[in-house]
């Protein structure tokens, strides 16, 4: 039986300044999507320009955390609590995104771009489709670290018991996710 990890979801402090793993994940990916959408671009026949790579890259990061932050705001959250706490939905240091609002927030940038740039959108898409899993990938991890999203209880031998959720050994699901994409 294998024991999850229990890694601090902190890197380090500064003062009240705090480097999560989580966030440094986001960093990654942006660097990863960021140098390959660059190598990519230098072939003309795609449509996309160097500077449509830096552009997705800014956009999409702001689509990502602001729509994933609202989708989390819009389905997760105690709409009790944020009666009761009307900052709330703005105190993204405790936490708290949603892929699939994530997902709806790159596609408005990658609408924006498209359209800013006169481009079609399904073009741009075609282009981001293959830098996208680096993001998701990277993400798993980061949900790995956080000891976030496990499996179901199973008996195979790579079966990890995280202690913060039971006592019983589960698929590491998120790494599962991070190979395969």
């Amino acid at each position: 039986m294998l024991y999850a990890p229990e890694i601090d979801p902190v890197i380090f402090s500064l003062g009240p300044l705090e480097l999560h793993w989580y966030g440094l994940m986001y960093l990654a990916a942006a660097a990863a999507f960021w140098s390959l959408g660059r190598y990519r671009a230098r072939d003309v026949w795609r449509g996309v320009n160097v500077r449509m790579v830096d552009d997705l890259v800014f956009y999409g990061l702001l689509g990502a955390i602001i729509g994933g932050r609202l989708g989390y705001v819009l389905f997760y959250m105690d709409w009790e609590y944020i009666r009761q706490y009307p900052l709330a939905p703005f105190a993204v240091w405790q936490g708290g995104m949603s892929f699939h609002g994530g997902v709806a927030g790159v596609m408005v940038a990658v609408w924006f771009i498209a359209r800013r740039n006169k481009v079609p959108v399904l073009q741009v898409s075609d282009f981001i489709a293959p830098l996208i899993p680096l993001g998701l990938g990277f993400g798993r991890v980061g949900n790995f670290i956080n000891g976030e999203l496990w499996g179901r209880a199973s008996d195979v031998p790579w079966a990890m018991v995280f202690r913060h959720v039971d006592s019983q050994p589960r698929h590491p699901s998120q790494l599962y996710e991070a190979l395969c994409e």
